[in-house]
């Protein structure tokens, strides 16, 4: 009789266990942006990104945030005046949220849609590729965000007169681990 109620105990748990909340943190992080000019082509990187995902029935929501001003391109006056056009001073952060479903993590992409607040602008990204590989309670993520300086309602940068093309595709690669 006591075996029969601790088993049926066990399963009537056993629906809140599987449902158990699980968080993963960014454990470490490498954002480059590219610039284009006729004259020559930049690269901004940042190691700097911070993020938290929660993880609840299924689904997780992932929040990553990186300062403006850690990206660096080798050219501190180029750096001063890409902050000076992304009105870092007023917006000082970049956030990105999403939501994918937990099970995505454990395969080798994920495909979905970003929600991007930047220079005061917040746009939507929809169906973005990445590439995932997995070590245990690791994740890695990697793929390329297609923004571009209109998006964002970021007037181009120019040298000699000529603009930056609008096109800056974020390339990321982070590592995601489960807590």
């Amino acid at each position: 009789m006591g075996k029969t109620i601790l088993t049926a105990l066990f399963m009537a748990a056993l629906p809140s266990l599987c449902l158990a909340d699980s968080q993963w943190a960014l454990q470490e992080s490498t954002l480059i942006y590219y610039a284009s000019h006729p004259l020559h082509h930049v690269e901004g990187l940042s190691h700097a990104a911070r993020g938290k995902g929660l993880c609840h029935q299924g689904q997780c929501d992932l929040l990553i945030a990186v300062p403006v001003k850690s990206f660096d391109s080798g050219d501190s006056n180029r750096d001063l005046h890409m902050l000076q056009a992304a009105r870092g001073a007023q917006f000082p952060m970049i956030t990105v949220r999403t939501q994918i479903p937990e099970k995505a993590l454990g395969s080798s992409t994920i495909i979905t849609d970003l929600e991007i607040e930047f220079a005061g602008q917040t746009v939507h990204y929809r169906q973005v590729s990445f590439q995932v590989i997995n070590h245990g309670k690791e994740a890695r993520i990697k793929g390329t965000i297609p923004a571009t300086l209109s998006d964002f309602k970021i007037q181009p940068p120019t040298l000699l007169t000529i603009p930056v093309k609008n096109e800056i595709p974020v390339q990321v690669d982070m590592t995601w681990r489960q807590e």
